[in-house]
């Protein structure tokens, strides 16, 4: 289970940007997660809601999870497309020459503090 590890590195982040800010808590934080990142974001939740316990700056910290689509383009047709409906083949015209623009990403996007 990598979303532990992930998650860490999400406190570990979010413990720096307290400092640099002189901020005491953190009330939330808004994570983008990419549709094919492979992290799940129900283990995700469930490692943060347990590591965040015994973190002062962070023990009512929410973590919101948004969804990044999966969107690949085609170099052959120009076109893009969704990847998790089509995979790896462009669905327009047929072509291999294909890579993946969005939803691999695990991004932070907003902290709210007080």
């Amino acid at each position: 289970m990598h979303e532990l590890g992930i998650v860490f590195h999400i406190i570990d982040a979010l413990e720096e940007t307290a400092r640099e800010n002189d901020l005491t808590s953190i009330e939330r934080v808004t994570i983008q997660l990419g549709e094919v990142s492979t992290v799940i974001a129900d283990y995700l939740t469930d490692c943060w809601n347990w590591a965040v316990k015994n973190k002062p700056l962070l023990e009512d910290c929410k973590m919101e999870v948004e969804p990044i689509p999966a969107v690949t383009h085609c170099e052959a047709c120009g076109r893009d497309y969704g990847t998790v409906a089509h995979g790896r083949i462009c669905p327009h015209c047929g072509s291999e020459r294909t890579y993946l623009l969005t939803g691999s990403e695990i991004l932070i996007k907003e902290i709210a503090a007080c």
